[in-house]
């Protein structure tokens, strides 16, 4: 067998080619941003409920010898005091002073006391990573556990929830991954990789006075959900023909989740897992258009999966040797029987959704909650629960030029649905209404309805002829071009302020801003680095408020509350005023805690020959808090207030070639977990790896360990709590 060669992902993140006006183009409006500031601004802000309060070191350190005197573990900081950590390129997670990082769990890592322990020389098989710490951690939540079920003050005993978004291929097999002389996948190196996606479930205990986090491996809740777990299909797709497939013939089923990225947690005590890039995990064959109606080819173009694309592991061409052959066919989503009953045509249909995941209860199958519509999801976070309002979730579409979304409930939120399960999903997530955002020049938005019906989204359509709200949502992006939505730079994580409500999206950057795509105010820079660079280099943080604090509401205030930029780049291009403490390059990650401190995390390549990927903690003030500026290239936009070290400033950096992501924390804030993903990412073969974290985190001379993905565990030596 030979080594695989690499997939490339171009075919996912550029496929908008709509022609929807850009905000420039847009007329003014005549209502003033001021006055909209100070209406949304002044008005009540309520409380947030418990129920939706719970999340989602460097070992050379010395502890301080003198205990701390109790604090309190849940009032937001006045100003940021641990001190900055400085940028660096070390092959370890690196914490203020004072603070400790543990590895808590890596790839391969068992789940329980029965599975052998990893061996870097000799990799398990691919069935024994069911039990098993998947590969590319990514966004994770705490569950607070007490009594079996769901409780969001408890932090001494919880269930740590997490994605495995991708994999790294070079190390994830013993050698590197290999194909044989007719092109197929060994079905071992196949298993591994389908289990070492989708979601782990792992029982924490914490102890009291040290702090310490440790896996208890007896517990029944530690579970895998994987690339081939079965799912419920619910929502208005649930029944269609767009999802039967030879596995579900009545289209209520699926099977697998892939390419989780980011996450979200509901008030009522679920996890909620993303479906990214999951359009490059299928094949279709050559020739299949001329099989497909006109307007399947035109939603399977605009979804990236086009006619004789390649998938990016190959995975549709193993052979079973357990009379399971569909397992690997699933991937194959061409026409190549007579129905789609017969074949896995409808297969990429089926993924792209938000997943909901009970974390107290393995008996049901999860669940795709198909009303919040597919799109490739890099979050999902659900607005503050107050009792007898809608509950929105916010979601981004991560591809260059793509829109921001939110789903507001028709039911309205009650305390009693707290550890109400998938019952309380079916209730809060099934039946709503789906909006895409629009952003005016003038600091205020609307959002749009996504609905069977209106705005022109039915069979008259000349962009897509929709036929029910089953077609609306499961291609959403097309019902977005339709009406016109606001082309962003790669939205990814959203997070919700719990003290006002006010949303914040991570845009992290866009290489075709000012090219494919013109600038407009909520996306307005254009510019180049020293290098061959050029765009929205690195990114920045989008934040809205929702007219009178409504979850419901129909209209927005927003600014810019935050701009990567390297320190020494010209005031135009560091328009937030960025120092060597705070200075970021395309935010990514992005969480508040139950005080108002905000997590946000890098995904970067413009920066990484002088700092790893980072986490920093942010103290943000609301929208409007700024005034309006002009960029380098001449765009007028509205930006939050400058940040200082004060109120944003460096809390960690990775190990080599790493991304930052994922973040939670016990609700005493005493720890927090943050997932390294993809260390070594660039090695160029299994032989010669660029990094070897996690086995450098305590040996930093090792120099033959290969580099895996794994959480981090971050306490305060004194057993304080974090950034208090």
């Amino acid at each position: 067998m030979t080594e695989r060669t690499p997939y490339f992902e171009d075919q996912e993140l550029d496929n908008n080619n709509s022609d929807n006006p850009h905000f420039r183009d847009i007329l003014e409006h005549h209502i003033s941003r001021r006055s909209l500031i100070k209406k949304t601004a002044s008005a009540t802000v309520a409380l947030t409920l418990a129920s939706s309060l719970v999340a989602c070191s460097d070992d050379d350190n010395n502890s301080s010898e003198e205990p701390i005197p109790e604090e309190p573990t849940n009032q937001r900081p006045e100003s940021l005091t641990f001190k900055a950590v400085d940028k660096n390129l070390n092959d370890w997670v690196t914490v203020p002073e004072g603070y400790t990082a543990t590895v808590l769990y890596a790839l391969g890592d068992p789940l329980n006391a029965t599975e052998s322990a990893w061996n870097d020389n000799n990799v398990p098989s691919g069935a024994s990573f069911e039990l098993r710490s998947g590969d590319c951690h990514d966004g994770m939540t705490f569950f607070g556990l007490a009594s079996g079920k769901y409780d969001a003050n408890v932090s001494e005993q919880g269930l740590l929830v997490m994605n495995h978004e991708y994999i790294n291929q070079t190390f994830l097999h013993n050698a590197g991954p290999q194909v044989d002389a007719e092109g197929r996948r060994p079905e071992d190196e196949v298993l591994r990789e389908m289990n070492s996606h989708g979601v782990s479930v792992i029982h924490l205990e914490k102890d009291e006075t040290t702090q310490a986090v440790t896996i208890k491996k007896d517990s029944d809740f530690n579970r895998r959900i994987t690339a081939s777990t079965e799912m419920d299909i619910a929502g208005p797709v649930r029944n269609s023909d767009l999802v039967r497939t030879a596995y579900s013939s009545n289209g209520t089923k699926t099977r697998g989740t892939h390419n989780n990225c980011g996450n979200g947690y509901t008030p009522w005590g679920t996890y909620l897992t993303t479906e990214e890039n999951f359009i490059g995990y299928f094949v279709r064959n050559d020739g299949d258009d001329a099989l497909r109606s006109a307007k399947e080819v035109v939603a399977l173009n605009r979804y990236g999966l086009k006619q004789k694309a390649s998938s990016r592991y190959g995975w549709e061409s193993a052979i079973s040797s357990t009379n399971e052959q569909d397992l690997f066919d699933r991937w194959n989503s061409s026409v190549i029987a007579g129905d789609a009953t017969q074949d896995y045509r409808n297969s990429a249909n089926t993924f792209g959704w938000i997943v909901e995941i009970d974390p107290f209860d393995r008996s049901v199958n999860p669940v795709k909650r198909t009303a919040l519509g597919r799109f490739a999801h890099e979050d999902c976070r659900s607005s503050r629960a107050i009792e007898g309002q809608p509950l929105a979730f916010y979601m981004g579409d991560d591809s260059r030029g793509e829109y921001i979304y939110k789903f507001v409930s028709d039911a309205t939120w009650s305390n009693s649905d707290i550890n109400g399960g998938y019952s309380a999903g079916d209730k809060y997530m099934n039946n709503g209404t789906l909006y895409v955002a629009k952003f005016n020049d003038d600091g205020t938005g609307e959002w749009v309805e996504l609905t069977y019906g209106k705005n022109g989204l039915d069979e008259s359509n000349t962009i897509y002829p929709f036929g029910s709200q089953a077609d609306v949502v499961t291609f959403a992006r097309l019902a977005a071009d339709a009406v016109g939505a606001t082309k962003m730079d790669r939205p990814e994580w959203c997070a919700v302020n719990p003290m006002n409500g006010e949303v914040y999206v991570t845009l992290t950057n866009n290489s075709n801003r000012g090219n494919n795509y013109a600038t407009d105010a909520a996306n307005p820079r254009n510019y180049a680095d020293e290098g061959d660079l050029a765009g929205n280099i690195n990114g920045h943080v989008i934040r809205f408020r929702e007219a009178d604090d409504m979850t419901s509401a129909t209209s927005f205030a927003w600014d810019i509350y935050l701009f990567g930029a390297e320190a020494a780049m010209d005031p135009t291009i560091n328009l937030s005023g960025l120092t060597d403490a705070n200075d970021l390059s395309s935010p990514d990650g992005m969480w508040f805690d139950t005080r108002g401190v905000l997590w946000l995390q890098t995904d970067d390549g413009a920066y990484t020959d002088t700092t790893n990927c980072m986490m920093l903690a942010a103290l943000p003030g609301e929208v409007g808090d700024g005034t309006t500026a002009t960029t380098s290239n001449g765009q007028t936009t509205i930006v939050g207030a400058q940040v200082t070290d004060d109120n944003l400033r460096r809390f960690l950096t990775g190990p080599k070639e790493c991304e930052i992501t994922g973040v939670t924390t016990t609700p005493d804030h005493k720890a927090i977990f943050i997932n390294v993903q993809h260390p070594g990412e660039r090695s160029a073969s299994f032989d010669a790896p660029t990094s070897h974290w996690p086995a450098s985190q305590t040996d930093r001379t090792n120099s033959t360990a290969r580099p895996r993905s794994a959480t981090v565990v971050i306490t305060r030596d004194d057993g304080g709590v974090i950034a208090g």
